[in-house]
């Protein structure tokens, strides 16, 4: 019999999330990679898009977002993950968008991330060979208006998960897959004076990653995917009656809706999915989780993470930005500053964020993403 190097919690800790045994409804959900932001620009505002969506990446933060947006764009984003583990972690976004006359724009991503090279063994330690991990999601998004001020959005994505090879307790792993569909909305209100400076406000809502569990093996239960619930605002005000100056304020919430349901048999105890309505409704109500030897009761507020970000721009050509991210300690314990630049010229962009973390020796800490980006 064969077993596999087990590394299922580090990928949690790719993300930030807690792991272990969980004793009611719980938050723990597979595929993780799916939370991880994208884009450099978005992760240098503290991780804030859902209410600005104006460019590509509105595939992630708010497909909604498409629906205002003229032109064609192509951006790559490129991080080595964990920096800090040295692990061989990786991770590359691609994503564009593309209008077409009289239907709107329609946006497509691909999302990869490698997880390094495994070890397997046998039952006695006895080396039997490495094996790649990664997982991949593809999909398309759409916006559409439906007025000048309000918009809604859909996206779906295929998700495709290779965490291990092999036999485990006499069970064969494979991949996993699903799908997962978004569901968003924005408002964009018209340019309004305040404090003498012209000013426009932007909310934006988006529930991502709905879809069935992913299940590594025939007789093993489902993990839901990360059903995320994300909504925000934005302000961006001019600094001078030219308009070369402008500064941005943006603010998301965000919470993971998923939710397992306990299932006991006798002696038997296992967690199945709740189906997409089901926990929808249930994800509103107190969250237990066992985080490590201690049983942990998380009210709503602590379910929820907070990001506010700060953008600058000088003639839409040169950009600074800074951010800060909060989750409570028992709901994932990420806490960091962000700071980020940008620049364009003429069709081509540069887009960069770093993380500081205000944890010493945490898994993010230092993590850069680095973007480019092109308009035709």
């Amino acid at each position: 019999m064969k077993k596999i190097k087990q590394f299922v919690a580090f990928l949690f800790i790719c993300t930030g999330l807690a792991t272990g045994q969980v004793f009611a409804q719980v938050g723990i959900t597979s595929v993780p990679f799916l939370q991880i932001e994208p884009d450099s620009r978005a992760a240098g505002m503290g991780n804030t898009g859902v209410a600005i969506a104006d460019n590509a990446s509105a595939v992630f933060w708010n497909p909604a977002g498409l629906a205002f947006q003229r032109g064609n764009q192509v951006s790559i984003t490129h991080a080595n993950w964990l920096p800090a583990f040295n692990a061989d972690l990786f991770y590359d976004y691609l994503v564009g968008k593309y209008y077409i006359d009289g239907i709107g724009t329609v946006g497509g991503h691909i999302t990869f991330l490698n997880l390094g090279e495994q070890l397997r063994t046998d039952e006695t330690g006895l080396e039997l060979g490495r094996f790649n991990s990664f997982e991949l999601a593809a999909g398309l998004s759409y916006g559409f208006e439906l007025s000048e001020n309000w918009a809604l959005g859909t996206g779906f994505r295929f998700i495709y998960s290779s965490l291990a090879d092999g036999d485990v307790g006499g069970q064969r792993i494979s991949p996993g897959s699903s799908i997962g569909i978004d569901l968003a909305g924005l408002y964009k209100s018209n340019s309004f004076d305040l404090l003498n400076r012209q000013t426009t406000f932007n909310a934006g809502i988006n529930l991502s990653n709905i879809g069935p569990g992913v299940q590594y093996t025939d007789n093993a239960q489902k993990d839901p995917l990360p059903t995320i619930l994300r909504l925000g605002w934005g302000m961006q005000m001019d600094l001078d009656s030219q308009g070369l100056n402008t500064l941005t304020f943006t603010n998301d919430f965000s919470k993971i809706m998923a939710r397992n349901v306990r299932i006991q048999e006798g002696d038997d105890v296992t967690y199945e999915p709740m189906n997409v309505m089901r926990a929808l409704v249930n994800s509103w109500d107190s969250l237990e989780r066992h985080n490590g030897s201690e049983i942990v009761n998380l009210n709503l507020l602590q379910q929820f993470m907070v990001g506010f970000g700060l953008e600058y721009w000088y003639n839409q050509q040169f950009a600074l930005r800074g951010g800060y991210y909060y989750e409570d300690p028992d709901n994932g314990n990420r806490e960091f500053l962000t700071l980020g630049a940008g620049l364009r010229y003429n069709m081509f962009g540069i887009d960069f964020s770093y993380l500081y973390t205000l944890e010493e020796q945490h898994p993010l800490a230092n993590t850069m993403r680095f973007s480019v980006l092109l308009n035709f």
